[in-house]
């Protein structure tokens, strides 16, 4: 009678490639796995898991950021001029979300402004692997340079690109905005339901995909209600812009008892010159606006507004390019969510 000698199994290493002789998979799976990939199937990652909990196996971040070649950083880049990024509260409630939730996560976030002078001196800066990832954030459409980085790096833009954008785009372009329509048609129906019948807009640039959107929802709805529209002048997002706007407005024919304004800025820049000519708000002319902050707030009567969640849009840019960069399936278009906050410049 033979005996037959057993030998004991040699112990595994907390190492990757122990969890993965123990889980029974390839190392590149167990990489998979511990970088969020959605390619693994649940039984491959319950068997990675558990492997990695009983060796007591902790990736090493900084060698997995060595290997996959990354540098822990994403980029929030503003395409635009330096007086205006400084004078326009929007800016400041998007990266103030998005600064939130990156210090939440794995990456540092890094603010890029535009060199005015050489704007290719930051596209280069991109480029060059500076960067895991970008967010593009301006009032403007996705100019054509950043669409280009978009096949060769992560970006998540914070406007919607062009209705005319190129086919051959459609695979890399991701954007995080609100529905501009949906929000102006929502504070126009407002005032419809408030009673009024001549209602006039101030619009924002309408070189912006925001300022014609905005427009087409206003719009829309005086068109659904069988109204005619009482006057529509062009403001460029200022305070100042929309008091010049409601110049030509109360110079105009066309008499209005409302206007819809595309900006809380334009609107808190319209509300004096209504009153200097006469006009009583809301008694003569009642005003809904977009963008819930300090221009909406800090005017006599307060501005009756559509909460666009500014700094939730920056949370989710942040969001959104994240899972980008580690490989996850991103539909093209996220929407944040939007909310009539009613006050009494509006009121019946």
């Amino acid at each position: 009678m033979t005996t037959q000698t057993r030998r004991k199994a040699p112990a595994l290493s907390p190492t990757l490639e122990g969890v993965a002789a123990l889980a029974g998979v390839s190392s590149s799976t167990v990489s998979r796995v511990i970088n969020g990939s959605p390619q693994v199937t649940e039984s491959a990652v319950a068997r990675v898991n558990d492997a990695i909990a009983k060796l007591g196996y902790v990736p090493n971040r900084a060698a997995r950021s060595l290997v996959r070649r990354q540098t822990q950083t994403i980029a929030m880049m503003i395409p635009e001029r330096t007086a205006e990024f400084f004078a326009d509260p929007y800016f400041a409630e998007v990266i103030q979300g998005a600064a939130m939730y990156a210090s939440s996560s794995d990456y540092s976030l890094t603010l890029l402004i535009e060199s005015e002078q050489d704007p290719e001196k930051t596209h280069q800066f991109l480029r060059r692997g500076n960067v895991d990832g970008a967010l593009i954030l301006s009032h403007h459409s996705a100019s054509s340079a950043y669409l280009e980085l978009s096949r060769t790096l992560p970006v998540v833009f914070g406007v919607r690109p062009p209705g005319e954008l190129d086919a051959a785009f459609d695979a890399e372009v991701r954007s995080v905005d609100v529905d501009n329509v949906a929000a102006a048609a929502l504070a126009t129906q407002h005032l419809v339901d408030r009673g009024r019948r001549r209602i006039a807009t101030i619009t924002g640039p309408l070189s912006t995909s925001a300022g014609r959107e905005r427009l087409q929802g206003w719009s829309e709805v005086l068109a659904a209600a069988g109204l005619e529209p009482a006057g529509c002048e062009e403001g460029d997002y200022t305070p100042a812009g929309g008091a010049a706007a409601a110049e030509r407005l109360l110079a105009g024919a066309t008499p209005f008892d409302a206007v819809f304004v595309a900006s809380a800025q334009m609107a808190s820049g319209a509300l004096p010159v209504l009153k200097a000519h006469g006009r009583r708000v809301p008694g003569d002319v009642a005003i809904a606006t977009l963008d819930n902050n300090v221009f909406s707030t800090n005017t006599v009567p307060q501005l009756t507004t559509v909460d666009l969640h500014t700094s939730d849009k920056g949370a989710t840019m942040v969001a959104t390019l994240i899972r980008l960069i580690e490989g996850a399936e991103i539909g093209a278009e996220t929407l944040i969510p939007i909310d009539l906050v009613v006050r009494d410049s509006s009121a019946s």
